[in-house]
């Protein structure tokens, strides 16, 4: 019954299990182990000959009520939750190769993201090639007979490119390599990966899914057999885990994340349109805007916009710094997906590590800014916005 809820039903409801106890809200079982009635107990349980939990890093109740409402929702077989989003970003591609390897790689990415298949990746033998994943030519072109991953953002982070995802899981499965997809921009109510064709989502469940600044936490999520037979020995041995205090966090904030991405969205939509208009800024990129560079894979594949907008000014850093420091509602913050507006410059801070030339390469100028709308009135964030663009020099 549970797998034919709409979404909304499935965040409130999906994968609940109660104790005894019979609690309305989710139980936290912060305990590290479990006890057995007996030996014999014990080694069928290790022997996976019975069901149940082992240890706490392997999984707990409060965790699998998290990874099921979450593969609820995305449509996945199963998912592992995570201590953070780069926790879950580099157990799904590490876990799955080995040296000799080969990982083709949007080069729009988060910069921590990037330093996992730029930097770490190539330290254990594993190549990367980063291609402008705006053209799938780009994608065919950089496979080689060792390519086992894909990898990509899609919006992308800053500045809301959008890759064909269906198209680069067709040119995957010809050569049996594997498609990760990082969801955060879209979240998991306006874009849904797997069903375009990719073979693993992940998360980084401190933005939308927390969504109000309280925790970290990521999730990977794909079929059982991936799952079991790439991630878990991974995930087992390395101690990613998520707290399980974390995790009940998540389900009570996940509880809202339809309300809240609705009114984000709107949020955003309205400010894309506001900015996009004023003389002082030079432009501005947002999935939901018919003048976005990939407005038809967006209407394909994306049900909605986007929680963010890229905003270029005109006045380069100074512009967007003057800007940034007379908001009154907005705040400064690398986060995003909170119930509070957010602001920030990616030049020198999510992706101030990249060289003058990769920012570039990748649209981030002096002027580029990245906005994560809020649930806060529209009304109060435009008159924000224009108070601010005031004080910004012409």
């Amino acid at each position: 019954m549970s797998k034919s809820w709409r979404p909304a039903t499935q965040l409130v409801h999906g994968g609940t299990t109660r104790s005894q106890h019979a609690e309305t809200s989710e139980a936290i079982f912060l305990t590290q182990g479990f006890v057995y009635e007996s030996s014999e107990a014990a080694e069928a349980r290790f022997k996976g000959e019975t069901e149940g939990f082992i240890y706490a890093r392997y999984g707990s109740p409060t965790n699998e009520m998290f990874e099921r409402r979450m593969c609820l929702l995305e449509g996945a077989e199963e998912g592992r939750a995570m201590a953070s989003g780069m926790a879950a970003v580099a157990a799904a591609i590490l876990c799955q190769v080995k040296a000799g390897d080969h990982i083709v790689a949007a080069r729009a990415l988060f910069g921590s993201c990037r330093y996992i298949v730029e930097t770490l990746a190539p330290k254990y033998g594993v190549e990367c090639t980063l291609v402008d994943g705006r053209d799938l030519a780009n994608w065919e072109g950089a496979i080689q007979k060792n390519t086992k991953v894909f990898f990509l953002e899609s919006p992308t982070n800053p500045t809301l490119e959008v890759v064909d995802i269906a198209g680069v899981a067709r040119l995957a499965n010809q050569i049996g390599a594997k498609v990760v997809v990082d969801n955060v921009f879209a979240t998991p109510m306006f874009q849904k990966p797997l069903e375009l064709g990719a073979h693993v989502v992940v998360y980084s469940a401190t933005k939308h899914i927390d969504g109000q600044g309280r925790c970290l936490g990521g999730i990977v999520l794909s079929d059982k057999q991936w799952i079991e037979e790439s991630l878990q020995d991974y995930f087992r041995h390395t101690g990613p885990a998520m707290s399980p205090f974390n995790a009940w966090t998540l389900l009570k904030g996940i509880e809202t994340l339809p309300l809240r991405v609705k009114q984000q969205t709107e949020n955003a939509a309205r400010v894309a349109d506001f900015l996009a208009s004023h003389p002082k800024v030079e432009r501005v990129i947002y999935p939901g805007r018919k003048d976005h560079p990939q407005a038809d894979i967006v209407a394909k594949q994306m049900s909605g916009g986007s929680t963010l907008v890229c905003v270029h000014l005109k006045g380069g850093k100074e512009a967007a710094f003057a800007m940034q420091n007379s908001l009154e509602i907005v705040e400064i913050s690398n986060n995003l997906g909170d119930a509070k507006s957010l602001i920030t410059h990616p030049g020198t801070t999510t992706h101030k590590n990249l060289t003058d030339e990769a920012r570039a390469e990748l649209g981030i100028s002096p002027g580029t800014i990245r906005f994560s709308a809020g649930i806060e009135d529209g009304d109060d964030l435009l008159a924000d916005f224009a108070q601010a663009l005031d004080r910004v020099k012409a």
